[in-house]
């Protein structure tokens, strides 16, 4: 059988393959979906051969207190809401204590979008914690985590100016921010963006920017299934491409998928099929053939192997002691499962810490506490260091 050639695009060494070849690839119908997969694999291969890597990570939920109203999302809080909370120096120094004795190498620093500028209670909040804005509290509980023991801190803290991208990479060696989508439809009233300024895509896309123009690692990626197209999913890995391109910064791409919650708005809207799931990893995969692609295994599950197929190298963060607090109804496997179906796809399993090894050198290079850690917690191949 000949081989239909919008399914067999080659990933180009040098930046991917082109808008309509991409177009082309995630149109596929599924009997070409093979073709796709072996290429995206290939690709992955020539880029990082014979292993997917994760991150053994704490989840710390500084606050669920967020101005945004996402229509997918039940982590945001108000004030009053059952569940809303806002953690305390001790519960996150506990949390990480705990991780460190699992053998957990990230922080992962997750809240709700500057607060404090809708809700006095907040501000009250920190006024009686001693700090005048979320963004202060979250680099005071980063350099406690990185003082008080060997976790190394991951913030994904909404919007940021250069200042506090500067601020906060004193204190962690890689940050991140989730572009979702380049469609500024979705703003729209009853979109998945309404009633959320900080999703704005041109804010977003400045904040990957300005970590760019600073050099600092970071993390992004789209969230398929929220109202977008498959074009726009195309788009806005290119706007990554092209941001990737000119600063050299992207060290990692999730491609997540939405999933229903019966308490969101979105409630009745349908989900990503588990082969769109596939179509854009792999697309993800051949535009971005020398970044590091990750997709969740818990939003895939039972599936989630055949991920390993499309073209990912990377599982992203897996805790052994907290949920996923974005996502709480669906667990992270077992590491022991998680290992046993990598290798069961053809490769091995390694931890790897929250920045990437090839981003290290430059992390490294500034003296202080940070890269003190760093080097402590990096192995001579830049993953976690493995136990003696």
């Amino acid at each position: 059988m000949t081989e239909p050639r919008s399914a067999q695009p080659a990933a180009r060494p040098d930046n991917g393959i082109s808008r309509s070849e991409a177009l082309d690839a995630i149109r596929c119908g599924d009997a070409e979906l093979p073709f796709l997969l072996a290429a995206a694999r290939a690709a992955k291969e020539q880029f990082k051969p014979g292993v997917i890597t994760y991150s053994r990570k704490v989840f710390l939920p500084l606050t669920n207190l967020c101005r945004d109203y996402c229509g997918y999302c039940t982590f945001r809080r108000d004030p009053g809401d059952p569940g809303a909370h806002t953690m305390t120096p001790d519960e996150v120094l506990e949390v990480a204590r705990q991780g460190e004795r699992l053998g957990c190498t990230e922080a992962l620093f997750s809240l709700g979008d500057k607060p404090e500028l809708l809700f006095p209670e907040m501000r009250e909040t920190l006024r009686h914690l001693g700090y005048t804005s979320t963004l202060h509290y979250l680099e005071a509980m980063c350099e406690l985590v990185l003082r008080e023991t060997t976790l190394l801190p991951h913030p994904n803290p909404g919007l940021l100016s250069a200042e506090w991208i500067s601020r906060l990479s004193a204190v962690s060696p890689s940050m991140g921010l989730m572009l979702e989508t380049t469609n500024t439809s979705l703003l729209a009233p009853g979109a998945a963006h309404d009633n959320a300024p900080d999703k704005l895509p041109g804010r977003r896309l400045k904040t990957i920017e300005d970590a760019g123009k600073q050099n600092v690692p970071f993390t992004t990626g789209l969230l398929i299934g929220i109202g977008e197209s498959l074009e726009d999913r195309v788009d806005t890995l290119l706007a990554i491409r092209d941001l990737h391109q000119r600063y050299g910064h992207i060290q990692e791409v999730i491609v997540q998928n939405f999933r229903v919650k019966p308490t969101i708005p979105m409630a009745n809207s349908s989900e990503p099929s588990h082969r769109e799931m596939l179509r854009a990893v792999a697309v993800a995969r051949l535009l971005l053939p020398d970044v590091n692609i990750q997709a969740p295994p818990n939003l895939s599950a039972p599936y989630y192997d055949d991920l390993a197929e499309a073209g990912i190298n990377d599982w992203g963060g897996i805790s052994p002691l907290t949920p996923d607090f974005i996502n709480p109804e669906k667990p992270w496997p077992h590491l022991e499962q998680l290992r046993l179906r990598t290798e069961a796809r053809g490769f091995e399993l390694r931890q790897r810490l929250p920045v990437y090894p090839e981003f290290i050198c430059d992390v490294i290079a500034k003296p202080g506490l940070l890269s003190e850690k760093l080097q402590a917690a990096a192995g001579g191949d830049g993953l976690a260091r493995r136990a003696a």
